[in-house]
């Protein structure tokens, strides 16, 4: 089975279990997204979601959160983690924003990469969720999971998103993203993870999963 194969039936499995794929950050527009995302990092999608509220009640777009003390922003934010480097993240690239933008989120993914606080993953989920634009962004579960699948070699998340862009449709991408998401943090966690009892892993799983498996319930 050639990997484009393997991806089509994975792609079938992830479609019939996860038809609907509701964005997990909850926000009102590009910016809010970009912003939560932004607090996304090394931290989970639920706790952003309960930061936000107070946040955006406070600025809930660049010219209101250039105003906002860098101090100001960290109390608030804090309970996300890496506090100091996302507070100043959120107030430089609002500045930026106003400054060169007119207050907009640029749809280019050279200009929102040049954001402070944005990377490569962080442009793609806004391009792909905000602006409807083809993109594969990868976390760190979908680097596991294309691994575990055999779908890449899993020596790097660059590797990992070219890899994953020449078996998966370009029209899919976006989907794909999230329910891979949804997928692994459901049937395929890094932890206590049987291959055995997982639908797609029992199927297309490396054979190292299954030997490893089998290996650490020996010693039980």
């Amino acid at each position: 089975m050639t990997k484009k194969q393997k991806a089509t039936e994975i792609a079938a499995v992830l479609e019939s279990l996860y038809p609907e794929t509701p964005i997990p950050l909850d926000h009102t527009d590009p910016y809010t997204l970009l912003v939560a995302v932004v607090l996304s990092a090394q931290c989970t999608d639920e706790r952003v979601n309960q930061v936000t509220p107070q946040l955006f009640a406070k600025a809930n777009n660049p010219f209101r959160m250039a105003q906002l003390e860098v101090e100001a922003i960290r109390d608030i934010i804090r309970p996300c983690g890496l506090s100091p480097r996302k507070s100043q993240a959120i107030k430089r690239l609002s500045e930026i924003l106003v400054q060169q933008y007119h207050g907009e989120v640029p749809q280019q993914f050279e200009a929102l990469e040049a954001l402070p606080g944005v990377g490569h993953k962080t442009a793609s989920v806004v391009m792909s969720q905000a602006f409807g634009q083809p993109a594969f962004p990868v976390d760190t579960h979908i680097h596991r999971l294309a691994w575990r699948w055999g779908l890449s070699t899993g020596k790097s998340v660059e590797k990992t998103e070219a890899d994953l862009k020449k078996v998966f449709p370009k029209e899919k991408w976006n989907k794909l993203h999230l329910q891979i998401i949804f997928f692994g943090r459901q049937y395929c966690p890094a932890r206590g993870h049987n291959p055995y009892q997982c639908p797609i892993c029992s199927v297309h799983g490396r054979k190292e999963l299954f030997k490893e498996f089998d290996r650490q319930a020996k010693k039980k």
